[in-house]
């Protein structure tokens, strides 16, 4: 699977072999955890994307619904269950604390996937949980989790991601919308992924809709063989043109 990838919810319970009733799963992969997030109009959490760093500000979940705490949204978000073991919340908050307290060398390594529509998810892909708080809302105490874009390598290693280097929620849906959830090329509603149509390597920029598009598998890989085959091009145009200005 790769970064802007557009699947089902049943798609994405594949690829973890794993039911993911729960926006936050601890340690659910072998060396990952998961979120789901949106931003939507409507979202039960305030998960956000800060626009000036990329970074993930990821809000902690509420306690069950239950007879004795029939509206969870007038209550704290919790730390720990009645019988005192860790929620997903105090997993993820003694994660963030251990690593900035220096009792973890790495800090949690963490799989993204963000609704778009009902039933349409989008990979946003791997980041780090740097930072967690528990800040007030103005009615009652809520985490907050923050985490920075990273790129997976081997051997566990990562590497920061530019901040401008993902797309904007914002723009997947004005291009969700825009695209009718189709590809541009052939109208197929299956394997979509949102492409750069100058890639970003190119300078393209993910930060506009004008730039970005809706491709199935099939001419997703028909614009990568086809840029693939114009490089020699480009590199031979390059040096022609440097030995024109040398002369």
């Amino acid at each position: 699977m790769n970064v802007d990838d557009i699947i089902s919810y049943a798609e994405l319970v594949h690829a973890e072999k794993a039911n993911l009733q729960k926006g936050m799963n601890f340690g659910i992969g072998k060396s990952y955890s998961v979120f789901l997030m949106s931003v939507r109009k409507g979202a039960p959490y305030a998960d956000q994307i800060d626009p000036s760093t990329g970074n993930l500000i990821y809000e902690g979940h509420d306690q069950h619904k239950t007879k004795e705490c029939p509206d969870p949204k007038s209550v704290d978000q919790p730390l720990t269950t009645p019988r005192g073991s860790w929620t997903e919340n105090g997993k993820f908050f003694r994660a963030a604390m251990d690593f900035k307290g220096g009792l973890r060398k790495r800090p949690e390594l963490v799989k993204v996937y963000e609704k778009i529509a009902n039933g349409i998810w989008c990979y946003k892909g791997f980041f780090e949980l740097v930072d967690a708080s528990i800040v007030s809302d103005g009615k009652r105490k809520v985490f907050k989790f923050y985490l920075k874009p990273v790129q997976k390598k081997r051997l566990g290693r990562t590497i920061e991601l530019p901040h401008n280097r993902l797309i904007p929620t914002q723009v997947k849906l004005e291009v969700w919308k825009r695209d009718g959830g189709k590809c541009v090329e052939c109208c197929s509603t299956k394997n979509l992924h949102y492409d750069h149509d100058i890639p970003f390597s190119k300078g393209g920029s993910s930060l506009t809709a004008m730039n970005v598009r809706l491709l199935c598998a099939k001419h997703n890989l028909e614009k990568s063989d086809k840029i693939m085959s114009l490089l020699p091009w480009v590199a031979i145009a390059g040096s022609f043109a440097e030995h024109l200005h040398k002369n």
